[in-house]
C-alpha cells in the first residue's frame, strides 16, 4: 500500500485543495481517470497543489489530472516516502521523455 493507512482521493480543483490539503510537509499525488500522472513532495501540501493547478501546457496538465492525495510527513522522512511512492506508482509524468540520439560527433562526420 503506498499509502499509509487508509487515504482519500479529493477533487483537484482549488476549492478541494484548500479546504482538503493541509499547509504542511508532506508527499502527495495526482491522478486522472486511469493512472497517476505525478508524485511529488513539498513542505506545503496546499501551495504545491495549487501551483500545479495554475499550470499551463505542462505534461501533468495534458494528462487531465482530477483527483489527489498526500501523506502530511516529517520533512526529514519526505524523500524516502517520495521515492518508494514513485518506484510503487510509476506516474508518468515524473519520469523524464526520451528523445531521439543526436550525433554529437565533433570530428564533422
Amino acid at each position: 500500500m503506498p499509502f499509509f493507512g487508509k487515504f482519500s482521493c479529493f477533487s483537484f480543483t482549488y476549492s478541494s485543495v484548500r479546504q482538503n490539503a493541509p499547509q504542511r510537509s508532506g508527499v502527495y499525488a495526482i491522478s486522472n481517470a486511469n493512472e497517476w500522472i505525478f508524485v511529488g513532495s513539498t513542505n506545503d501540501l496546499q501551495a504545491a497543489l495549487h501551483n500545479h493547478l495554475m499550470e499551463v501546457g505542462t505534461p501533468l496538465k495534458t494528462k487531465a489530472p482530477t483527483g489527489f492525495t498526500f501523506e502530511a510527513c516529517d520533512p526529514a522522512v519526505r524523500q524516502v516516502f517520495l521515492d518508494e511512492l514513485v518506484a510503487e506508482l510509476r506516474p508518468s509524468c515524473n519520469f523524464p521523455v526520451e528523445s531521439p540520439a543526436v550525433n554529437s560527433s565533433i570530428d564533422g562526420e
